[in-house]
């Protein structure tokens, strides 16, 4: 057993408004299976790179292990993904690489194939080989899961577990309760390390925050009424003032002297008593915890008059003269959650599209209801670029509000300043989301809107869904989300 071991590590981008990290301290053993969490843009990506050291800090990072980053760079390594195996891990035997590719459920003969010709599955667990294959590594791994489909993150659960000693950035809970015996968060009070799953993690933080949401309650009336304390004396200060003028009540003029003494020891006295009020106020809100805190979505469609809004009937998807999926038959109907399932390439993407209007090749009937108003949002957000202003008008949506539901998703303000084009992955797919949210349509087509999406975030948007309820129709990979929301499920061969 050895330790990871951070001292006093403090980071911030040169162009960034304030740091990732601010005289963060942490312990963390080597054996464990720890599950990485937090909001976009809080620092996930950012540690493991600290920890790589690929960025100058201040404070210490101190482990004996050495640090392996998933994903890794293959270009120049080979064309199959045997070849890239053998050229990101010389000391392994080939034996040693068939093992692997056994125990994380791939058919050998993957390895063979032209590496750029597999799944992003494939391609997934095959890097996660290599990962593995490293002598003496300690294993930092990024976001794995994104596009992979539910068979391909099981497998994936399946073969960590297995496993000892790696940092996994998941967002996805299922996989985290899988896999993962500790979970590190990154919050807005700092990091937090707890031992189990994330299930049991969400558990104690709901209770913990309940319990510091009722203890701020109590602590914000406290201040109040010390404030109020203090303003009294404050009054009573001007009035003592106040006294040194004027006539007594039998309409004598008073000892000035006197009075001015007797006024200058009240006024010193409520003064005191003034400071000592604040001081208590001041003390009481220096207790008060920073909660993290899940605020309420609202997504804002609109009931469509008619039951049925779009309908499949024997309707088969093509690419060319290949054949995608089909044939389909169902209905879209009022108040429907549709989860559409599959593995990668069964066309899930396709049929979204289609539904949407898009050119798409296809044999058999699809109707869509007449003046039914769809929000799209696609799979790819990368290339979203300009000012979250112009986003705003370009989909048609309010901008407060549009830049509330952001906010309410982790945004801090001065990500508003900022060009989309410099968000994370998750902040881009976020304003994408929060667009859709935005707009009166009558039917969400959501193509996994959860990608790159903190786990947090996801389950705002799932309690916003199943409190709103608007009609949808969804790709999602992530287990939880569509197990919790889904009312009808697609399955696509």
């Amino acid at each position: 057993m050895s330790e990871i071991e951070v001292k006093n590590l403090t980071f911030g981008y040169p162009d960034g408004f304030e740091n990732v990290f601010e005289n963060a301290s942490f312990r963390l053993d080597t054996n464990w299976r720890l599950g990485l969490v937090g909001r976009n843009g809080k620092g996930k990506t950012t540690l493991l790179k600290l920890l790589r050291g690929e960025y100058e800090f201040d404070g210490t990072i101190f482990s004996d292990a050495e640090f392996f980053y998933f994903p890794f760079q293959t270009d120049g390594l080979g064309e199959s993904g045997m070849e890239i195996l053998r050229g990101l891990c010389p000391e392994a035997a080939d034996w040693e690489i068939v093992r692997e590719i056994n125990l994380i459920g791939l058919d050998v003969r993957i390895a063979g194939r032209n590496f750029s010709a597999l799944s992003e599955g494939e391609r997934t667990r095959l890097m996660l080989v290599a990962l593995f294959l490293k002598r003496d590594g300690f294993a930092l791994i990024d976001e794995p899961t994104n596009h992979l489909d539910m068979a391909s993150r099981q497998a994936l659960a399946e073969y960590l577990y297995k496993k000892k000693g790696f940092i996994l950035v998941s967002h996805d809970r299922s996989l985290l309760d899988g896999c993962v015996d500790h979970i590190m968060s990154l919050n807005r009070a700092g990091i937090e390390i707890r031992q189990g799953n994330f299930s049991e993690w969400e558990r104690d933080k709901e209770e913990r925050d309940k319990s510091e949401t009722e203890r701020n309650s109590r602590l914000k009336k406290d201040i109040e009424r010390l404030k109020d304390a203090a303003g009294q004396a404050a009054r009573w200060s001007e009035k003592t003032e106040s006294s040194k003028k004027g006539k007594n009540a039998g309409g004598l003029k008073p000892d000035r002297g006197y009075v001015g003494h007797k006024a200058a020891k009240m006024m010193k006295r409520s003064k005191v008593i003034e400071q000592r009020y604040l001081k208590a106020a001041e003390e009481k809100s220096s207790l008060l915890k920073n909660v993290e805190e899940n605020e309420s979505l609202k997504i804002f469609t609109q009931d469509f008059p008619k039951r049925m809004l779009a309908e499949f009937k024997d309707c088969s998807l093509f690419y060319g003269e290949r054949k995608i999926c089909g044939p389909l038959n169902f209905a879209v109907e009022r108040g429907d959650r549709i989860a559409l399932c599959g593995k990668n390439g069964s066309g899930k993407s396709s049929v979204l599209k289609l539904l949407c209007g898009q050119e798409i090749g296809y044999t058999g009937n699809v109707y869509v209801a007449q003046g039914l108003k769809i929000s799209y949002l696609p799979q790819n957000t990368d290339l979203l670029k300009g000012s979250l202003r112009d986003f705003a008008a370009k989909r048609g949506a309010d901008e407060s509000l549009f830049k509330a539901v952001l906010r309410k998703l982790g945004f801090e303000r001065s990500d508003f300043d900022k060009d989309i084009s410099d968000f994370s992955a998750g902040q881009k797919k976020k304003t994408a989301l929060a667009a859709s949210l935005c707009e009166t349509a009558h039917l969400l087509v959501l193509d996994e809107p959860l990608n790159y999406v903190d786990v947090l975030s996801r389950i705002q948007i799932e309690r916003a869904i199943l409190d709103c309820q608007p009609t949808v129709i969804f790709v999602e990979h992530d287990k939880a989300f569509a197990d919790n929301v889904a009312t009808k499920r697609i399955f696509l061969d």
